[in-house]
């Protein structure tokens, strides 16, 4: 076999392949054999046909097609392997030429990991949000502890907003009522927005036993999306008790003795969310500088995958889930389609960048993944979906993902080490040295987030 690579372009070769006819005889035989045991032809026993008889009987060229299918994918990869190609999605094929004992030409265009040099990236620099915790923060931070030990006591008045009453809903579109639209002894918090548009207005003012009628626009079930009449009863009317904020409070939501000691707690509990949140902040920074630094062209066929991946990911998923469509979805968000086709061309290009960039560093850089590292990440993504750390192994395994989230560690690392060089100072003006195992997790978890996944799993042969 004879091969030769001609660039197209950064992202793009066609490969054109000779192979001898004598390079075919294995496929050859094993076309005879496997038509052999298809068909049927009187006087011989099945699977003892000869093969001049196949010849005659079902044509030459059949078999030659059945052996070409066969041959052509180990003579791509051989031809691939010969050129150190790092090949991205499936090859467009043209056999150019197949002469019966003489030879087999064929073409074959295909996308291509592109050269991506990286530059000295040790100057970058970066502003990040200082860690600063007020006594406000605390304040805020304590009195959501308070709110979640709230009491509720009937009382015989009016509703007012933040009383918690007690409803009965029931809900028509086009005069009818809706079989999923009639819901009994509801707990609602009014000014919570947890339920309808326009529920707020037409409870307050009203004491137990009294309704009243709103329109509201359904936000799920079998009639979401579409406008409809909301008869509310009030059946209680509660007000929240708040616990007085003393010790007796401390002992009751926490582990400490004193109101003192648990502001103290809340305070250091919250300088470790911001200093986690300035540490990501710091590694998204550094990498938007690295993809500024680095040229990377995008193979348009791997760019158009993507853009359909995560529309379709939007629209069938996320957006399902919550009983929305796309042009819902816009009208929310107060976009167009060219905006939303905009944004998500431009998110899917940085994650291609982003992997391709993050992979060139691995393989410059010399980064390897051990087992341990491995299964710290497997179970931070096990707990991030949802699954028990067995579960989400069986379904990695079984899915034939785990080289997916080798890759995802290794990018995690080489972005560790941009960072690492990285001159990252606050909004104060001080130079900050993120604490190592800070770093380490949180890289992890922005590499994980940035790279687009369906890119991953398009790139990694």
């Amino acid at each position: 076999m004879k091969s030769a690579v001609e660039t197209l372009n950064p992202t793009r070769v066609r490969l054109t392949v000779e192979v001898p006819f004598e390079e075919l005889k294995d496929s050859l035989d094993a076309a005879y054999k496997k038509i052999n045991q298809q068909v049927t032809v009187k006087g011989f026993r099945k699977g003892k046909i000869p093969a001049r008889v196949i010849d005659q009987r079902f044509g030459r060229g059949a078999v030659l097609e059945e052996a070409v299918n066969d041959a052509l994918p180990k003579f791509y990869t051989d031809a691939v392997n010969e050129a150190e190609l790092s090949v991205l999605g499936q090859p467009e094929v043209d056999i150019t030429e197949l002469k019966d004992g003489e030879t087999l030409n064929f073409t074959a265009e295909v996308d291509i990991r592109p050269s991506i040099e990286i530059p000295d990236f040790s100057g970058i620099e970066v502003e990040v949000d200082a860690v600063e915790v007020t006594d406000e923060d605390v304040d805020k931070a304590v009195e959501e502890l308070r709110e979640r030990f709230a009491s509720t006591a009937p009382v015989e008045r009016a509703a007012e907003e933040g009383d918690v009453v007690t409803i009965d809903l029931q809900a028509k579109v086009d005069g009818e009522v809706l079989e999923d639209g009639v819901a009994d002894g509801v707990s609602y918090t009014i000014g919570s927005g947890e339920l309808l548009e326009g529920i707020d207005d037409a409870v307050k003012g009203l004491e137990a036993g009294g309704e009243a009628t709103f329109a509201s626009e359904l936000k799920g079930g079998s009639a979401a999306g579409k406008e409809a009449e909301v008869t509310v009863k009030v059946t209680q009317v509660a007000k929240r008790e708040l616990p007085e904020l003393d010790d007796e409070f401390a002992q009751l939501a926490s582990e400490f003795d004193t109101i003192e000691e648990l502001r103290a707690d809340s305070r250091k509990r919250l300088e470790n969310m911001k200093q986690y949140d300035q540490a990501t902040q710091a590694q998204e920074r550094v990498l938007e500088k690295l993809l500024e630094l680095v040229e990377v062209p995008v193979p348009e066929k791997l760019l158009e995958d993507e853009i359909n991946t995560r529309k379709h990911n939007l629209e069938h998923h996320q957006l399902g889930q919550m009983g929305l469509d796309l042009a819902k979805y816009l009208e929310i968000q107060g976009k167009t389609e060219e905006e939303f086709d905009a944004e998500t061309k431009e998110a899917a290009v940085k994650g291609i960048k982003t992997q391709f960039v993050l992979d060139e560093l691995v393989k410059q850089e010399k980064l390897n993944v051990n087992q341990e590292e491995l299964t710290e990440h497997l179970m931070r993504r096990a707990a991030s979906s949802g699954m028990s750390p067995d579960q989400f192994a069986q379904a990695v395994v079984e899915g034939g993902q785990v080289p997916l989230l080798v890759g995802e560690v290794a990018r995690g690392k080489a972005l560790a080490v941009v960072v690492e060089k990285a001159t990252v100072k606050d909004t104060n003006g001080e130079v900050i040295d993120l604490d190592d195992e800070e770093d380490e997790d949180t890289t992890e978890a922005s590499a994980e987030e940035t790279p687009a996944e369906s890119a991953e799993e398009k790139t990694e042969g």
